[in-house]
């Protein structure tokens, strides 16, 4: 499993999913898809701050030192 970092490349909001989908070798969308499916039953706030949270926590990919 490589480093985590937000994609700068494979993003929609933040790249957040798409450095995620780097590091665990997933499909970006899939992950996506996923994140919206958990986002509704856990009445949006857990995985929206989760989100947010990781917005800030995780470095750019040209941040992180390979």
């Amino acid at each position: 499993m490589k480093k985590m970092a937000r994609s700068r490349s494979n993003r929609k909001i933040a790249g957040v999913l798409g450095g995620l989908s780097k590091s665990v070798g997933i499909d970006a969308n899939v992950l996506r898809v996923i994140f919206i499916i958990l986002l509704f039953p856990t009445g949006f706030f857990p995985m929206a701050i989760t989100y947010g949270l990781l917005v800030f926590i995780l470095p750019n990919e040209e941040d992180v030192i390979r």
